[in-house]
């Protein structure tokens, strides 16, 4: 029998390429272009700017706002006009306005094509993370990501209401959460279950003003940022997996089942490293945060880990004593929910395994459980009750 050798040969190729499209794409991978706005096409130098930032737009009238190392100060990062943070990851970011009282300030959104179209029926885990900014008179709830098969585009400066809920990706606990946290960065996480073709995402708030809950914030002491009548967000560090079920893969997010609505805010503070610092110090100036009710490390967490790691296997004469401590809430509800109780205990082995995984020997390790007793050195003059809570879920370190 004889061959069309061209026929087979183009019959591979074509198969080839349908089989890359369907799995080049799998479990684990994100499907979000530029997550962390590292990439640009050039440097920004006025607000509006976020299609500088590869692969991103604004749908609406209203452009997003793109923050990166600046010599013009409104757009720099971390200090900018509307007050200062330090990236969730690398050092861009973007900002956008998800509420104003009366709708004095317009919304904003951020959209972007997803690497490949999500598949009907299966799930998808989807993660970022938003930070208050200081110049917010507001607060507000219903963060979202949004998923269409379409790009919405208008020059319109209107909000993108919808009413079909199923596009949207809120938190764990539907978003009820007011996500007033300033100075660090707070996760939004769920589940999202496709329904066929969707190739866009988008950040923002997509319900109306009399389905948001707001806040009034008092401002800050310190800022010198002008406050303006809304809710400006800080987004960074965007994530979309799909879920590889059959083995039991879970979307990590801080709280996972329903009706739990506790914190998912993870403290994070800059570490003040010297060289005038001896080894001993340089370790225990770190500390690593939680969320409520998890022992998860976070990528930040990681980095502090690796310094660790690399300053112990220089010195193999150190030992070094990891204290877990977990806050007052997580006290009261391990009683009745056993999965949170002794957090602390399980933030220390979390470390010593990763610490373990990267060459240190766990004869040089001692644990330690300090519970709720001992707040953070620093919560004195600190008012917000989150941010007290989540100053308290942390691992500190002290060497013997």
């Amino acid at each position: 029998m004889k061959f069309n050798t061209n026929m087979n040969l183009k019959a591979i190729v074509s198969f080839s390429f349908m089989t890359a499209s369907l799995f080049s794409f799998g479990q684990g991978e994100n499907l979000v272009p530029n997550p962390s706005f590292e990439s640009k096409e050039k440097t920004p130098k006025r607000l509006g700017s976020i299609a500088y930032a590869t692969d991103w737009s604004s749908p609406t009238g209203v452009r997003a706002d793109f923050f990166t190392p600046n010599k013009v100060q409104d757009i720099n990062a971390p200090d900018n006009i509307y007050g200062s943070e330090d990236a969730k990851d690398g050092s861009n970011y973007i900002g956008i306005t998800a509420y104003s009282y009366g709708n004095k300030v317009p919304r904003s959104y951020a959209m972007t094509k997803l690497e490949a179209p999500m598949k009907k029926g299966l799930k998808y885990c989807v993660k970022f993370n938003v930070s208050l900014s200081e110049a917010s008179k507001y607060a507000s709830n219903n963060l979202a990501a949004r998923f269409t098969n379409k790009a919405y585009s208008t020059e319109a400066k209107v909000p993108m209401i919808t009413q079909d809920r199923n596009e949207l990706l809120m938190h764990f606990d539907n978003n009820l959460t007011i996500q007033s946290a300033r100075y660090n960065w707070s996760e939004i996480c769920g589940v999202y279950t496709s329904t066929g073709g969707e190739k866009y995402i988008t950040i923002g708030n997509f319900l109306s003003d009399e389905d948001t809950k707001s806040e009034r914030m008092k401002k800050a002491d310190d800022s010198k940022a002008k406050i303006i009548v809304a809710a400006y967000y800080y987004i960074d560090d965007i994530s979309v997996t799909l879920l590889d079920e059959e083995n039991g893969e879970r979307c990590d997010c801080a709280v996972e089942e329903a009706g739990d609505t506790y914190s998912a805010m993870i403290y994070q503070r800059q570490f003040n490293i010297t060289e005038d610092m001896s080894d001993e110090e340089q370790i225990e100036e770190h500390e690593i945060f939680f969320a409520f009710g998890r022992n998860t490390l976070s990528s930040e967490g990681k980095e502090s880990l690796n310094f660790i790691a690399e300053k112990l296997k220089a010195n193999p004469e150190m030992r070094l004593e990891i204290q877990g401590h977990n806050n007052a809430q997580e006290d009261v509800v391990g009683e009745e929910k056993t999965k949170y109780a002794s957090m602390d205990s399980k933030r220390v082995a979390s470390v010593m395994q990763y610490l373990a995984d990267q060459g240190v020997p766990t004869s040089s390790m001692l644990s330690a459980q300090r519970g709720s007793t001992e707040p953070h050195e620093t919560v004195e003059g600190v008012t917000d009750e989150e941010m007290i809570q989540a100053m308290s879920r942390r691992v500190t370190f002290k060497v013997r």
